[in-house]
C-alpha cells in the first residue's frame, strides 16, 4: 500500500487557509482509486508550538494507481488548488505502509549473536514452563 501525504504547516490567515484547503479536499474525494483518506488535525505538541497543522493521508493500493490518480484530470486540477497555497506552507511526502502486511517494519537482518540469545532465551521459558506444568500436577 502507498500513502501520499500532504504536511500543511500553520496558516498566517486561517480563514484564507480553509477556504482552499475545502475546495482541495473536495477536488481529491473525487480523485480514482484511493483506498481511504484520513485528515488529521493537529492540536498541540509536548515540544512547544507545532510545525504542523494539519495533516490529509491519502491511501492507494499500489504506485502505479498512486499516480494514475494525480494525472488524472482531477488529480491535475487538485494540484492546481494545492498551488494556490504559498509554497513554503505544505510538504508533499511519499510512503510504503507496511502495516497492512502484518504490523511489522521490515527490519535489517539480525546478526547471528542476537539470533543465538533468542533461541537460549526461548529454552529458558520452556524450561520455566515445565517447571510450572510438573509443579501444578503435584
Amino acid at each position: 500500500m502507498i500513502k501520499f501525504m500532504i504536511l500543511f504547516g500553520p496558516p498566517e490567515d486561517a480563514d484564507s487557509f480553509e477556504n482552499v484547503y475545502q475546495d482541495f479536499l473536495a477536488l481529491i474525494e473525487r480523485m480514482p482509486n484511493i483506498m481511504r483518506r484520513q485528515v488529521v488535525h493537529v492540536t498541540g505538541s509536548p515540544q512547544g508550538a507545532p510545525k504542523v497543522h494539519r495533516i490529509l493521508e491519502i491511501y492507494f493500493e499500489s504506485t502505479d494507481a498512486q499516480t494514475e490518480a494525480l494525472m488524472s484530470p482531477v488529480g491535475q486540477e487538485a494540484g492546481k488548488e494545492l498551488r494556490r497555497l504559498p509554497e513554503d506552507s505544505y510538504q508533499l511526502l511519499l510512503a510504503d505502509v507496511y502495516e497492512e502486511e502484518g504490523g511489522n517494519t521490515p527490519q535489517p537482518e539480525a546478526d547471528e549473536e542476537a539470533e543465538a540469545a533468542v533461541g537460549e532465551a526461548d529454552a529458558e521459558d520452556e524450561t520455566v514452563s515445565d517447571a510450572v506444568s510438573s509443579s501444578s500436577a503435584e
